[in-house]
């Protein structure tokens, strides 16, 4: 595997890493996590790098396979560019839903 996108793998995982260090103090909870702006802020804030690591890495190896990638990418997208529009059940969803399938495959690809 290419070096370059070996690092952007890492980044990922470290930004999955660091949002699950969000919930060592408050429980991983919905309502927890939206009446905590900074957790809300430092979570969308690690989307936006995991969104930004899979561009990099779809770019560059569009055959790697990463379900969702995509769909990532846009929500980073979306963050960065349309941060009024940004849905807190979105996130959470991506959070509780995607995060922990994309920490399988990151770690999966990581160990070839």
């Amino acid at each position: 595997m290419d070096n370059e996108i070996k690092v952007w793998l890492y980044d990922v995982l470290n930004a999955i890493m660091e949002i699950d260090s969000f919930f060592i103090d408050i429980p991983k909870e919905f309502s927890s996590y939206k009446n905590d702006l900074r957790t809300k802020r430092a979570v969308e804030r690690n989307i936006e790098i995991i969104g930004e690591a899979l561009s990099r890495i779809i770019s560059k190896d569009p055959d790697l396979d990463i379900s969702n990638a995509r769909k990532i990418v846009d929500t980073r997208n979306r963050i960065i560019h349309g941060y009024d529009s940004v849905s807190d059940e979105i996130i959470w969803g991506i959070v509780v839903n995607h995060i922990p399938i994309l920490y399988t495959e990151i770690k999966d690809l990581l160990e070839e």
